[in-house]
């Protein structure tokens, strides 16, 4: 369920609302004169969001090229890679 707090909360109790922000991990959307205005989050929470609109981004562009015929890698080249680049930053 949503967590919705009036905008006074953000002035009055903003101790309360990054508490609540850090403890709950959801977004807390704040209303002004009854409509929403603000949406407040975690630091944490905001950092997952942009990994995952960086992720489907790139998914997005891979996924284009697929339909374009363009060759990609496989499995295995790709792990390869992966397994380099870990060796590499020990």
């Amino acid at each position: 369920m949503p967590i919705i707090k009036p905008i006074s909360d953000l002035r009055n109790k903003s101790n309360e609302i990054s508490e609540l922000a850090n403890s709950s991990n959801e977004p807390i959307f704040i209303t002004k004169n009854g409509e929403g205005d603000l949406v407040v989050m975690s630091m944490n929470l905001y950092t997952k969001m942009q990994m995952k609109i960086d992720l489907l981004s790139k998914l997005s562009v891979a996924q284009q090229q697929h339909l374009e015929g363009k060759e990609g890698k496989s499995l295995s080249e790709v792990m390869t890679g992966i397994r380099k680049i870990i060796n590499v930053s020990r």
